[in-house]
């Protein structure tokens, strides 16, 4: 059964006497054309592998596979999974796991494919900064992901500096990938309607340019954002004296008042190699 607008998905629901569930951020699409633009955005080609994240429905699954993909689809809803075998192709390029996408062993999965995979999907908006933090460090094995998630969440992704939804986030995503803002999509795209707009992003994943010692790196990033308000010398107080604070930063020809939203991801790598011990 073909999924693109309302009645086919309610017709759906009730012919697998399947309820919705919201703890679970189930708003699935039902307009073809957001889906076509998805797909046409992913740039998916016959014979592509492409992993999708909580397929719920199938609507984009279903056409993930017209574009001739072979689709990876992982739906943490057992019923859901259950339904998508009617998806299966005659060359059988649909794989479905029944699985948690955080506890899925994604890497074991990934070493078990030949080629890089691209990552599309509706992701479910409660769970998205943990899906980004698991998959864009896995650039050896993902060439692109194109996703959908919350507007105001993906502003703050493909944030530039010097603005109120740049965060340590940004940054973190920054090092690991080059991202695009997409397109904006409506809550009557979706059933049930969401209380906000949402958008798809596109990240190309690559291998970091300066790497660092990501371990350190990132809870020093965090920890000069967790009081954005304030300047770089009070906010990484706990990390570094006031005064190895300013001299760094001087070094670099910032002022000792600087604040975190005022550096770049290579202004802070810089800062970060001038001031660790």
């Amino acid at each position: 059964m073909k999924i693109s607008h309302l009645s086919e998905l309610q017709a759906f629901l009730q012919s697998e006497g399947l309820t919705l569930k919201k703890h679970s951020s189930q708003n699935f699409l039902i307009d073809s054309n957001i889906v076509r633009k998805i797909v046409r955005e992913s740039e998916v080609a016959a014979g592509d592998t492409v992993i999708e994240i909580g397929p719920g429905a199938g609507a984009l699954t279903e056409g993930l596979l017209e574009g001739g993909a072979h689709v990876i689809a992982i739906e943490k809803d057992p019923q859901f999974a259950d339904t998508l075998i009617r998806l299966q192709t005659e060359d059988h390029r649909l794989q479905v796991i029944k699985a948690d996408i955080l506890e899925c062993p994604i890497e074991e999965l990934l070493s078990t494919l030949k080629t890089k995979v691209k990552v599309v999907a509706n992701l479910p908006y409660h769970i998205t900064t943990p899906i980004l933090e698991k998959f864009v460090p896995l650039h050896d094995k993902i060439s692109t992901m194109t996703l959908m998630v919350q507007k105001e969440v993906g502003d703050r992704f493909v944030a530039k500096k010097n603005t109120k939804s740049y965060s340590s986030f940004t940054i973190f995503l920054e090092y690991y990938c080059d991202m695009q803002y997409l397109f904006t999509v409506e809550p009557s795209c979706f059933h049930p309607k969401p209380s906000v707009q949402s958008c798809v992003v596109q990240f190309c994943l690559k291998s970091p340019t300066v790497p660092v010692n990501e371990s350190e790196f990132f809870p020093f990033v965090r920890a000069a954002f967790q009081q954005r308000r304030k300047m770089l010398r009070s906010s990484l107080r706990k990390l570094f004296t006031p005064a190895e604070v300013v001299s760094a930063l001087q070094a670099l020809s910032f002022e000792e008042t600087a604040r975190p939203e005022q550096l770049s991801l290579g202004d802070f790598i810089n800062l970060y190699k001038k001031i660790r011990p």
